[in-house]
């Protein structure tokens, strides 16, 4: 006796879902009355009047926004709102698209501090002996650690249920579903092909064919929207990760300065974390969505279709098979999150070498260190490569067991299934007949063809579901190099978290380390009209948990309006570290810091001491970190940025550049002295009432030095006589009463003294601990310079000793002894060196006296002299030339 399996007549529940709706429209339609009719079309009617209204209003708007994007795109600026966001216009084809950038509010950076500097104990990402996360131990891999950290992630790219990543989400959800069904229907269909083919139907074949092109192009399409929305969906999960971090880094806390210099905690390398490390993070994650989601609603779908064609076995079967696969490859499969994260830690590192050397380009051109610069690259490539080598001799055994256990197994295992209605036709399935004695011949032909499109049906659905299966294996591998990624990214973003919040605890039951990042026990007062340091320890940073070295113990002064203090000292006792701390970069690790509230206008400014040049036009060098935009809203003009260059000498610069909207890679056009006075331009255009000057104007002559003060005392802006002021009131359309600039200089040159009021000189005493504060013209001050004069006359004093010092230290070190005791004697020519040297300076002594009367006895000295030196030791290291050898 024999039996088959066979399916239900074919039932395509969409169009059975479309015709059941299509026949409840037509029905309502023709039950209506005519009024209704009537009501339908005058909605109708305005409906396409108000579409056309409202059409005509967004393109016009649209027109204008148009207009108003190319101005700005010229520009290379946007437009600030008041919420804070800003907008921009990108180039788009033809035209420009509209962007609107939304800050992330402090709320939300403070709601996700949680996540990533607490962690829940079930993560297992906590440490006894450092609290602060993630700690260095945890490891990359598929584990809670993993969970909780993708979770973490996944609160930032998907804010809301209605956002736009949700939407492009179920979008692509969409078209995974649809292509799951066609696969269904084209498993059918090649069913039903191979049945008319067997039994010699061309027109049912033909029609097969037709219907198969059909599926095959939207199926074709349907593959393309797939693929599109996952790179849209990995854009989008980008843009929202690249905007949170950019909050987070670049803000008025200076993140982007203490992630390197204090924190240490992604090392010198976050450009590798931001630009690399998550566009692959994004990538992985966007695919996981399909490469995981999809596979699972197959094994679903065809796990039930295969069920009802082969029974219960064939479930059961299956099941066993996928529980055993998985085990096996994850047993066997290298740890490739913890080998990701390396390999992406070592490309960084690849990178930043490059980077340095780019950045540093001129001074290792001077130096000839292109051979030193290339052995550090070569080292750095060599490490990256054998790693790379490393994880791909992992990767050859372990694809040959994944191709061997999905491919070659998994079809040998699905034609034992699919024999199963052959072999055992008492569980061939819910559909299962059986084959009654004395069945015609036509019937039992009848019966095979079937069979055959059975076999085909069921073989077509078990190679999409080795597919799926395959694909969900797979994604083991690709999970671990997500779980290494995530890792990465997390790390910054915590790391980030930490900086913005300053939460550095020390260990529980330790205290911190003396001057380390969590003993910070300083004030900083900001909204004084002054600058004032009281009892401030001028320390220089250690990377956390580390703590830092000590310049001054205590450091007091402090500066009013009008008074113009100049900070000097040796080399290396901390005169740039008091700029960083007022500035904030640096913490106050005890006593008070009161500055300025605001930075620019009416407020405090910073020049350092390498001059910065951005990218941009000529216009953005004159008024950064101002845009074009910020300088209209103040009522600034092109005339007035012309007069501030022409108060620090250069005004040729428009006319020799091309222009104000020039762009141009301003670090290679300018000269070190003009890059110092774009800085001085700078300030005049900002007016700042507070200024700091880092060695400003060591690159500029001291006559354009004074000249630049000078024009400044000229224009009487400053009350004092002697003071630099850095205001123009007259550009200001109301402004203030004379108030001058407080100008804090730090420099070596004892020139700028006469421009400043106040003196601070540190680096004194013998352990160059000490410092003194003052006011320069009083008494006290003379004293210093004349008791610093008198110590320079006591130098000087001394030179003729240092001198026969000298003597004898090269006399002892030119002798030398050989064995047994004796001194040997100086070579032949070192002799007649001597000789020589002897002879040119009787000779000079001989001329210098009998010059006036005798001049033919000099020109015979010059003569032999001469003849000497061209004989044996003219090009010696110890003959020299002297005027008295020429003949006159």
């Amino acid at each position: 006796m024999a039996a088959q399996s066979t399916l239900r007549e074919p039932h395509d529940p969409l169009r059975a879902l479309f015709d059941k709706y299509a026949t409840l429209v037509k029905s309502r339609y023709d039950g209506a009355s005519k009024l209704t009719k009537l009501l339908s079309t005058i909605t109708l009617l305005f409906t396409i009047i108000g579409t056309g209204y409202g059409s005509r209003r967004w393109y016009k708007r649209r027109r204008a926004e148009r207009e108003t994007g190319r101005k700005l795109l010229r520009r290379n600026s946007g437009l600030k709102n008041k919420d804070g966001s800003r907008t921009i216009y990108v180039p788009n084809s033809d035209s420009t698209s509209k962007v609107v950038i939304n800050r992330t509010k402090p709320t939300t950076f403070d709601a996700h501090r949680r996540l990533f500097l607490q962690p829940p104990r079930a993560a297992r990402m906590h440490d006894a002996t450092d609290p602060q996360a993630p700690p260095p131990q945890t490891k990359p891999g598929l584990n809670l650690a993993f969970l909780h950290q993708f979770l973490s992630l996944l609160n930032i790219m998907i804010p809301r249920w209605n956002s736009k990543e949700t939407g492009l989400l179920v979008s692509h959800g969409v078209f995974l579903m649809l292509r799951t069904y066609l696969s269904l229907v084209v498993a059918r269909l090649d069913g039903e092909i191979v049945r008319d083919l067997v039994a010699g139907n061309g027109k049912a074949f033909l029609w097969g064919i037709c219907k198969w092109l059909g599926v095959g192009t939207f199926s074709s399409y349907t593959n393309a929207m797939i693929k599109f929305l996952q790179s849209k969906v990995s854009i989008a999960f980008r843009t929202r990760l690249t905007r949170y971090i950019h909050d987070l880094y670049l803000n008025d806390h200076l993140n982007y300065y203490k992630l390197s210099n204090l924190d240490g905690g992604v090392g010198q390398g976050a450009d590798q974390f931001i630009t690399q490390d998550l566009t692959l993070f994004c990538a992985s994650a966007a695919s996981l969505y399909s490469s995981l989601g999809k596979p699972f609603v197959d094994l679903c779908v065809f796990n039930y279709q295969l069920f009802r064609s082969l029974g219960p076995i064939a479930l059961t079967g299956l099941l066993s098979n996928y529980f055993l696969t998985a085990t096996i490859l994850r047993k066997l499969s290298p740890p490739f999150g913890k080998l990701k994260a390396v390999e992406g830690r070592r490309e960084g590192d690849f990178r930043a070498l490059h980077s340095r050397l780019i950045a540093n380009a001129e001074e290792v051109a001077f130096y000839g260190g292109d051979q030193m610069e290339k052995h550090f690259l070569e080292r750095g490539f060599k490490d990256l490569k054998h790693w790379m080598e490393g994880i791909y001799s992992l990767k050859i055994r372990y694809n040959m067991l994944e191709d061997f256990v999905l491919k070659y197994s998994w079809s040998a295992f699905g034609y034992l299934i699919t024999s199963l209605p052959v072999f055992l036709p008492a569980w061939g399935g819910l559909n299962a007949t059986s084959e009654l004695p004395g069945t015609s011949s036509i019937e039992k032909s009848g019966r095979e063809r079937n069979r055959m499109k059975d076999f085909i049906t069921n073989k077509r659905l078990m190679l999409s579901l080795a597919d799926a299966g395959g694909r969900m294996m797979y994604s083991i591998k690709d999970l671990s190099e997500l779980a290494g990624y995530t890792s990465r990214v997390y790390t910054l973003i915590s790391t980030l978290h930490r900086v913005h919040a300053d939460a550095y605890i020390p260990p529980p039951g330790t205290r911190p380390e003396l001057y380390s990042v969590s003993d910070v026990q300083g004030t900083v007062h900001r909204g004084f009209d002054g600058l004032r340091l009281e009892h401030v320890p001028v320390v220089a940073p250690g990377l956390h948990p580390r703590g830092g070295e000590e310049l001054l113990e205590s450091l007091s002064f402090i500066v009013h309006s009008g008074e113009h203090l100049l900070i000097t000292g040796p080399n290396g006792v901390g005169k740039s570290a008091v700029s960083r701390i007022v500035a904030g970069l640096w913490p106050v690790y005890r006593g008070l810091v009161s500055r300025p509230r605001s930075i620019g206008m009416d407020g405090i400014m910073f020049l350092p001491q390498r001059p910065y040049l951005s990218t941009g036009t000529l216009r953005d060098q004159i008024i950064y970190p101002h845009t074009e935009v910020d300088m209209k809203d103040a009522g600034r003009r092109e005339s007035e940025l012309q007069a501030v260059l022409e108060e620090a000498k250069l005004g040729y610069i428009p006319d020799r550049e091309g222009g104000w909207d020039t762009k141009k890679v301003w670090k290679d056009v300018f000269s070190g002295g003009e890059k110092q006075r774009i800085g001085i331009a700078r300030l005049l255009y900002h007016e700042p009432r507070y200024a700091f000057i880092d060695e400003g104007t060591s690159a500029v002559s001291s006559d354009v030095e004074g000249l630049l003060y000078e024009r400044c005392k000229a224009k009487g802006i400053s009350k004092s006589p002697s003071s630099f002021s850095l205001r123009l009131p007259q550009f200001s359309k109301n402004p203030p009463a004379n108030i001058p600039t407080a100008l804090i200089t730090i420099s070596t040159r004892a020139s700028l003294k006469r421009y400043h009021t106040h003196l601070l000189t540190l680096g004194l005493g013998e352990s160059g601990e000490e410092w003194e504060f003052q006011r320069i013209g009083t008494a006290s001050e003379k004293s210093s310079v004349e008791k610093e004069l008198a110590e320079l006359r006591e130098r000087l004093a001394k030179v003729e000793e240092w001198k026969a010092r000298k003597f004898e230290i090269e006399t002892e070190l030119e002798r030398v002894w050989v064995e047994g005791g004796d001194e040997l004697s100086p070579p032949p020519y070192a002799e007649t060196v001597d000789v020589e040297s002897e002879g040119s300076e009787v000779g000079e002594s001989v001329g210098s006296e009998s010059r006036p009367s005798s001049r033919e006895g000099g020109e015979d000295t010059g003569a032999q002299v001469g003849e000497g030196a061209q004989g044996e030791g003219l090009f010696s290291s110890s003959s020299s030339w002297n005027p008295a050898h020429r003949p006159s």
